[in-house]
């Protein structure tokens, strides 16, 4: 199994400054290069202080100048906001800044606040990420294209530069379904997947499809991977692990409001609202954890063949403690599980 760090780019206090906060992350990007991490991920979001990243493949660029050889995944990049025919461009000259390091990690918008202000209905996300999947794969894979479509409809075109590759840099789908996890992975996609508060028989099924996925799909399958991503943190005592989880709590009052509430934002700020999950159930679905729970915790996953596991260790927690984690889990954690990868 391998391991990648999500620099979720949290941003609770305005006057921390968003050059320090991007600097967090670079910082941990270079840690987790020369920790042997296999991957970082970068998602996107506009608008507000929650994933705060609006230009993941800027980012993806500064990353790979930095850094030696870590893959650098979008995880994920919003389609439906932007335009196939400009964005086409944009990945290839990030694929090649990055020296073929990218993976591109592509879904269809989550915060209803973000799209709707941007002007995408979320009720019309599903069939403009469709569109724009096969606009932006035909751009990367024909040198020329014209399309007549619901959202596109435009002559004869190329984009320039030309990929590097045929079909530009390998994409990953954000999907939960466990039938949309086998049609994805039958139309030739990587799968990142979450299996929501840590739900086993849903990671079961989401794992299965995939797995049939690839059976059924024969040769040209075989290097197609199955990444899960899950909120993860080391720590040293029940103490340590009490103040962790106040600040997971907090993360999540702000991080539900956007992706399942109201999405009240104030300023760019999300609002922090009460929840009715107790701390011990969150405790229950995230990991954070000693390094012989965290061990203990991870088996299934090797267990079942999940080739990547996406950490994400930003929910508010500083950003020294935050390096010394993703140290503990390079050192203590990872090889229990890099030897004995499927």
């Amino acid at each position: 199994m391998k391991f990648s760090i999500q620099l979720s780019a949290d941003y609770p206090d305005k006057t921390y400054g968003g050059d320090r906060v991007y600097a967090d992350m670079l910082n941990q990007a270079i840690s987790a290069d020369n920790l042997g991490f296999d991957a970082v991920s970068i998602t996107e979001h506009h608008l507000v202080n929650c994933l705060m990243m609006p230009a993941p493949l800027q980012f993806a660029v500064k990353i790979a100048a930095h850094t030696s050889r870590i893959n650098i995944l979008t995880s994920i990049v919003v389609l439906p906001l932007h335009d196939m025919r400009t964005y086409a461009g944009e990945v290839v000259v990030a694929d090649i800044f990055t020296e073929g390091r990218l993976m591109l990690g592509v879904g269809r918008g989550a915060f209803r606040y973000e799209m709707e202000r941007l002007g995408v209905p979320m009720d019309e996300t599903r069939p403009r990420f469709d569109e724009s999947l096969e606009v932006l794969q035909a751009l990367l894979r024909d040198e020329e294209v014209s399309w007549d479509g619901d959202y596109y409809k435009f002559d004869p075109i190329t984009i320039m530069p030309r990929p590097l590759t045929q079909g530009g840099p390998p994409m990953m789908m954000a999907v939960m379904n466990p039938e949309g996890i086998y049609q994805c992975t039958r139309r030739g996609f990587h799968i990142q997947t979450t299996p929501l508060a840590g739900n086993h028989q849903l990671l079961e099924d989401q794992v299965s499809a995939f797995r049939r996925a690839k059976e059924d799909s024969g040769e040209q399958a075989c290097d197609l991977t199955l990444t899960l991503s899950r909120v993860a943190f080391v720590t040293d005592s029940p103490q340590d692990k009490d103040r962790k989880l106040r600040a997971a709590e907090a993360y999540y009052s702000r991080f539900d409001n956007i992706f399942t509430g109201p999405g009240l934002v104030d300023n760019g700020m999300v609002r922090p609202l009460p929840r009715s999950q107790s701390r011990d159930e969150l405790a229950e679905s995230l990991l954070i954890c000693t390094t012989s729970e965290m061990i203990d915790k991870l088996g299934p996953y090797a267990a079942l063949g999940i080739d990547r596991l996406i950490i994400n260790v930003n929910f508010g927690v500083d950003a020294t403690e935050t390096l010394d984690c993703i140290q503990r889990f390079a050192e203590d954690v990872m090889p229990h599980f890099t030897d004995n990868h499927h």
